[in-house]
C-alpha cells in the first residue's frame, strides 16, 4: 500500500464523498472468463460494448493488466485478497479460501463500509464474514421458485445442462449458439437489478459503501437470454489461424472443432459479452441517476483472459497472452483525467491495497499487491518492471517484463483439468517470446543461444518469485537447483481445513 499516510490526493474541484473527503463509495463490477479483446474500447470494432466503451471513456483503461492465474477460483482469492495462490493456498478449483485469509470485503466492512456481494465470488462455502450480505444463485433459485416463470416463446431452443468433456466440446462451447432463458429469469439480470435497487435507494446512508457484483457471464457455455438470440451472425467471425506446430501442441478435446464450429463459438461468445455490457449499463445508469457518480469509485475487471482459437485452443488453462492479460478499468472522477489508458504492467492483487488506499484503512502486512494510486494519479507511468502468472494444474508459470516473457511447465505433473496431451508426464518446457516482434506468441526463442541471457534473467526472476512468496511449509533447505525449486513449488499448493 501507499505510505502517504492518508487517502489518495484530489484533483482541484474534485468532488468530496459521502460524509468525508476521504472515504468514496466503491463499486467493483467482476466479468467471469471475459478477454478484453472482446470490446470496442480495448479496440474490436466488431463488439458491442458501449457502457464498457464509456466507463473507459470516463476513466483509465489498463492494457496490460494480469491475472495470477488462468483460473477462476484461484485468480478470484487472490485479487480479492491481495495475495498470490500458492501465498492463499488456493491454486485448483474446489478449494475453499481458508479460514484466516481476510478479503476485501471484510478489510472495508472493518474499515465502517457497508458491503454488499451479488453475485460470484467463488468462495466455494458460505462466507458471510466477509461481507455484511451475499446474494447468489441459491437467493436467485429461490427467487425463480417464487414467482411464476417468464414464458419463452413455443419455438426457441435453449440450453441444456453444462456438461464439459462428457458432451463433444462444440455442445459445451455452445456452437449452435443456444440462449438460456428469458432475460427475466437469467441470473445475471437478477443480480443487476439488485445492484440498481440498492444505488437506487432513497433511505440516507451514514455510511460510504462497498458493492461487489460478480456476473457469471461469459464463462462457457456464454449463457445469453432468449431476447439476445441470433444477433452475431458466425459468417462474420474468420478463424485464427493455426500452424501444424501449435494443432499438434493443441488439447485433443479441440481438435473435433470445424470452422463452422469455431465461428458459431465465437458468436456466441460475443452475444454473451453484449449481455455483460448491457448488464454493466444498467448498474452504471443507476449510480448516474443516485447522484453518487462523482463520489464513487469504480472498477470493472475480468478474473482472467479467454482464448477464442488462438493457438488452437478455447478456453484459459494455459500462459498465452489471450488467457492471463484481463480487463482492468477504473474510474475516479475526482482523481483520474478521464479517457486515459496506460500500457503499465499491473497485477490484479494491485487492488486490494488500492482500495485500502482509498479507503484510508490499513490491512495486513501480508499483502502482496502494490496500489495503483500514483498511476491512476498521474504520478508515475510505469508500474511493475515483470509479471508472473501461474497454473499449478499444469505445473506451468510465466514472467513477462515489457518485452520478453517465458513460460516454464515444470513437466512433473499430469494435468487433471481435461487439457492434457498425453496420459503420461510432459516432461519439462522452456518457451522465450519476443513480445515486441512477435505478439502472437509464435515463435519461440528458447533455443537460440544469442538470447541465452534473457532466458536465464526471465527464469531467475520466476525462481525469486516462487521463494519469495511460498509458505513454510512448501521451503526447501539449503542451495537447490533452479529447476528442481520450480518443479517443486509450481505442482497444486491446496491450504484446506
Amino acid at each position: 500500500m501507499s505510505d502517504r499516510g492518508g487517502p489518495p490526493p484530489r484533483r482541484a474541484g474534485g468532488t468530496p464523498g459521502p460524509g468525508s473527503s476521504s472515504r468514496p463509495n466503491i463499486l467493483w463490477i467482476c466479468a467471469d472468463d471475459y478477454a478484453p479483446y472482446v470490446s470496442g474500447t480495448y479496440g474490436n470494432p466488431l463488439a458491442r460494448t458501449p457502457n464498457l466503451d464509456r466507463l473507459a471513456a470516463g476513466g483509465i483503461r489498463f492494457d496490460r493488466a494480469y491475472c495470477t492465474c488462468p483460473l477462476s477460483t484461484p485468480s478470484r482469492m487472490s485479487f480479492l485478497t491481495g495475495r498470490y495462490p500458492r501465498s492463499v493456498g488456493v491454486t485448483l478449483t474446489p478449494t475453499p479460501l481458508p479460514p484466516d485469509e481476510v478479503t476485501i470485503g471484510r478489510l472495508l466492512g472493518t474499515a465502517g463500509y457497508e458491503t454488499l456481494a451479488l453475485g460470484k465470488t467463488h468462495y466455494y462455502e458460505p462466507l458471510a464474514r466477509e461481507f455484511e450480505r451475499c446474494v447468489d444463485l441459491l437467493e436467485h433459485g429461490a427467487w425463480l421458485a417464487a414467482r411464476p416463470p417468464e414464458p419463452a416463446p413455443p419455438t426457441a431452443e435453449v440450453l441444456g445442462p453444462w456438461r464439459p468433456f462428457r458432451d463433444p466440446a462444440r455442445v459445451w462451447l455452445n456452437a449452435d449458439g443456444l440462449p438460456y432463458a428469458p432475460d427475466a429469469d437469467m441470473p445475471d439480470t437478477f443480480f443487476a437489478e439488485l445492484a440498481r435497487r440498492f444505488l437506487g435507494s432513497a433511505s440516507p446512508r451514514s455510511r460510504p459503501f462497498f458493492l461487489w457484483v460478480g456476473f457469471y457471464v461469459t464463462h462457457a457455455p456464454f449463457r445469453f437470454p432468449i431476447e439476445f438470440a441470433g444477433r452475431f451472425d458466425p459468417s462474420a467471425f474468420r478463424p485464427p489461424a493455426v500452424s501444424p506446430a501449435e494443432e499438434a501442441a493443441a488439447p485433443p478435446v479441440f481438435l473435433s472443432l470445424t470452422d463452422d464450429d469455431r465461428r458459431g463459438i465465437a458468436a456466441s461468445y460475443y452475444t454473451s459479452v453484449e449481455y455483460l455490457d448491457r448488464n454493466v449499463g444498467l448498474i452504471l445508469d443507476a449510480l448516474d441517476r443516485s447522484g453518487h457518480a462523482e463520489d464513487t469509485l469504480v472498477v470493472f475487471n475480468s478474473d482472467h483472459g479467454y482464448l477464442l482459437g488462438q493457438h488452437g485452443r478455447f478456453e484459459k488453462h494455459c500462459c498465452f497472452e489471450e488467457a492471463v492479460r484481463t480487463a482492468l478499468i477504473v474510474r475516479c472522477p475526482w482523481l483520474i483525467d478521464p479517457g486515459r489508458s496506460t500500457d503499465a504492467l499491473v497485477e490484479l492483487i494491485d487492488l486490494v491495497p488500492t482500495l485500502l488506499d482509498f479507503a484510508g484503512a490499513g490491512g495486513p502486512g501480508d499483502v502482496q499487491g502494490r496500489s495503483l494510486v500514483p498511476l491512476l494519479a498521474g504520478l508515475a507511468d510505469r508500474h511493475r518492471d515483470h509479471v508472473i502468472a501461474e497454473y499449478a494444474d499444469n505445473a506451468e508459470a510465466m514472467v513477462r517484463t515489457d518485452r520478453w516473457k517465458l513460460i516454464y511447465s515444470a513437466g512433473n505433473r499430469v494435468r487433471r483439468d481435461g487439457y492434457a496431451l498425453s496420459s503420461g508426464w510432459p516432461g519439462r518446457s522452456v518457451r522465450l517470446f519476443d513480445l515486441r516482434n512477435d505478439p502472437a506468441e509464435l515463435v519461440d526463442l528458447s533455443g537460440r543461444a544469442d538470447h541465452a541471457r534473457i532466458l536465464d534473467d526471465l527464469l531467475s526472476r520466476l525462481v525469486a518469485h516462487v521463494q519469495a512468496t511460498s509458505r513454510e511449509s512448501e521451503a526447501i533447505e539449503g542451495p537447490c537447483d533452479p529447476h528442481a525449486l520450480l518443479e517443486h513449488h509450481l505442482p497444486p499448493f491446496e491450504r484446506r481445513r
